[in-house]
């Protein structure tokens, strides 16, 4: 390891530049990503601006370094590891991780509030003091924007927000921000030393940051972009999007779609009529990534959503039309048949595999924590994870204060904590280890709640605060903080120092929660929401307050169905990973079966198909030595789609729209 990267010292100047440029993105990213609809600066956990920075950064280093005959790097390819990582955190909070919903969760049962959705008397009356804006003409602002504020500069913008009325709403979810954020990096910091080196699960999303990083370090970056697989590789999402951005703003210019619409293929009854809305889209970088993937683990994704699909055909075939009713009440993002409910079941199971593996890790902790044993003189952490342990609780435990502070029951705050946080870590599992660039959930954390406890437990305050708190952070984990989190962990192994390093993804956390939130409220009240392309953000905020109303005027229960769904899941879970674990030879991966229903692998499906099948015939016809070298086509196909993204987001900054190469 030492010789692949020697240094190790990460400077100060490195953490400065990261903020810097997480800042930066998280500034530009409302404006670029809903006023020009261009390709999306940040989305999912590979986002496009920081990656692409990084290739900059990495030609740029290397050509002074070359043309000044310096030795030494401006910036070494272990720091500019460092600052990609906190450039993907900032872009994650910049958008769908955070703020991209925010401020209309905020608003929007104020909004939206007529005499016939009597939102005004169920809803809006049980807000505690503080936590939305009492100023309706600050949130009717909001929605129509600023009168001129067309013509007005954003510093003029920024300086006409009401800002009064928004600092107790701030103050409070800055504060459940922060919190749960806090959360998340004593947790990992706890797990990282279970995951990274007694369990050694694979990152593929790293792979390529650090080969180029490793060639930065030993020099060879110039043999690197040389390759011939890689220069093959690059032509072909290199000549794909050329085209078809030109296509884009030339019409007459032809095209080479990269969506085809398989649906109307399959009949609209019999074993394959769960295929009917199939669609198959073709994005280099991704086959890039499954290619780079354990081929078990892309296997399985690939797998588990062909079979999700025969499951809705064979209930057919056999007589049982399982109404949509049977759900009563979600709040998950793409649940929309009963059968998917399996996947409440699977998290859970999945959640107990994960904490029976790390069990003697875990005891282990608690046990210093506690003083009962001495603390490891070998540390892989950030710093000492008894200060984890006690930070953990504390950030825990003042989660629930200011739940119960707002009105919500102790009983119901814990169990909505602790099942939100158990789901972000099965889905950091699946997003680190899986390769899974872009990932949705199917079922959010009050779904299973609802199916286990009923709704009596989300009844009144109990109901709007969970589905509140669980829009902001907990539903949508596209660009979900942990996974970045636990990828910063594995970067910055064996580099010094570790609380420097933990100290700028603290403050790269903080300033970038502060720009992006600055950021979209600036956009939002320069041109108003309902002249913004906000249709997604709208409708599904709108959504879950529709499903709050429901569980304070009239909930609904789930039916049997479910329940028996849930348990379906989790008896085939517990199979999963009883032969994962026990058959060295079990040919399935378990976290296939949890994104069988996720409208991500409705996108991967094919990726990961491809990428599999072609790492399967590369090392059942050349081996290792092969591999080696056709890495390079695929790592190629990844770096081509992303300086293509980069590219056209640049030219879309300077038109009214832009060319979308990666999904949103």
């Amino acid at each position: 390891m030492s010789n692949q990267q020697p240094v190790t010292i990460i400077r100060m100047r490195a953490i400065i530049a990261g903020i810097i440029l997480a800042v930066a993105i998280c500034l530009l990213t409302p404006f670029n990503n809903i006023y020009q609809q261009a390709t999306p600066l940040g989305g999912g956990h590979f986002p496009l601006a920081p990656f692409f920075i990084f290739i900059l950064l990495v030609i740029f280093t290397a050509a002074s370094a070359r043309i000044f005959r310096s030795k030494k790097l401006l910036f070494s390819g272990s720091e500019l590891l460092i600052i990609w990582i906190e450039m993907v955190i900032g872009s994650g909070i910049a958008y769908t991780g955070l703020a991209r919903t925010l401020l209309l969760n905020l608003t929007t049962p104020i909004h939206y509030a007529t005499i016939g959705n009597q939102w005004k008397e169920n809803i809006v009356a049980l807000f505690p003091p503080g936590i939305v804006p009492a100023d309706i003409g600050a949130i009717e602002t909001l929605y129509r924007g600023i009168p001129g504020g067309r013509s007005m500069s954003w510093f003029e913008v920024a300086a006409a927000i009401p800002w009064q009325a928004w600092i107790w709403p701030l103050v409070f979810w800055g504060a459940f921000i922060m919190l749960a954020y806090g959360f998340m990096l004593f947790v990992i910091n706890i797990l990282s030393r279970q995951w990274i080196h007694n369990e050694r699960i694979n990152f593929p999303l790293l792979r390529v940051p650090e080969m180029l990083s490793s060639s930065l370090d030993q020099g060879t970056i110039g043999s690197f972009f040389s390759n011939r697989f890689l220069l093959a590789g690059l032509l072909v999402p290199v000549s794909l999007h050329l085209l078809n951005g030109l296509h884009f703003y030339y019409p007459s210019i032809p095209q080479l779609s990269t969506l085809i619409l398989a649906g109307p293929y399959f009949p609209d009854h019999g074993i394959f009529a769960g295929f009917q809305k199939l669609k198959i889209y073709i994005y280099p970088a991704f086959i890039g990534f499954a290619f780079l993937a354990s081929r078990q683990i892309s296997f399985s994704f690939w797998f588990f959503f062909i079979l999700g699909g025969l499951v809705t055909g064979v209930l057919g075939l056999l007589g049982y039309s399982i109404p949509a009713s049977e759900l009563g009440i979600t709040f998950g993002p793409t649940l929309a048949r009963p059968e998917e409910t399996q996947m409440i079941g699977a998290y859970g199971i999945f959640f107990v595999f994960l904490i029976w593996l790390a069990r003697s890790h875990l005891l282990e902790v608690t046990k210093e924590s506690f003083f009962l044993s001495k603390p490891t003189q070998a540390r892989t952490e950030w710093f000492d994870v008894r200060i984890s342990f006690w930070g953990a609780v504390f950030c825990f435990t003042a989660l629930l204060y200011w739940a119960v502070y707002l009105g919500m029951s102790l009983l119901t705050a814990t169990l909505f904590f602790s099942a939100a946080f158990m789901i972000m870590l099965v889905a950091t599992r699946i997003i680190c280890q899986g390769g899974l660039a872009y990932f949705t959930l199917t079922a959010a954390p009050m779904d299973g709640l609802l199916v286990m406890g009923g709704t009596k437990l989300f009844g009144g305050i109990n109901g709007l605060l969970s589905a509140m708190s669980q829009k902001v952070l907990f539903v949508d984990l596209r660009e979900s903080l942990m996974p970045s989190l636990l990828h910063a962990r594995k970067l910055s192994h064996g580099k010094n120092p570790g609380i420097l390093i933990f100290s700028g993804l603290f403050f790269t956390i903080l300033t970038s929660l502060a720009a992006s939130i600055l950021a979209m409220m600036t956009l939002y009240y320069r041109y108003g929401t309902r002249e913004l392309q906000m249709e997604w953000a709208s409708r599904t905020t709108v959504t879950v307050f529709e499903n709050a109303h429901s569980l304070v005027t009239a909930p609904v229960e789930s039916g049997g169905w479910i329940t028996l769904f849930t348990v379906i899941g989790a008896l085939f879970m517990l199979v999963l990973v009883i032969c994962y674990h026990r058959f060295y030879w079990w040919p399935i991966h378990p976290l296939g079966y949890l994104t069988a229903y996720s409208s991500a692998m409705r996108i991967l499906w094919v990726s990961f198909f491809i990428g599999w099948a072609c790492n399967a015939l590369c090392m059942r016809y050349g081996g290792v030595s092969l591999f080696k070298k056709i890495q390079f086509f695929f790592i190629g196909l990844i770096i081509g789609d992303f300086l293509m993204g980069g590219s056209w987001a640049i030219i879309g900054m300077f038109t009214d729209s832009g060319y979308q190469v990666l999904p949103d």
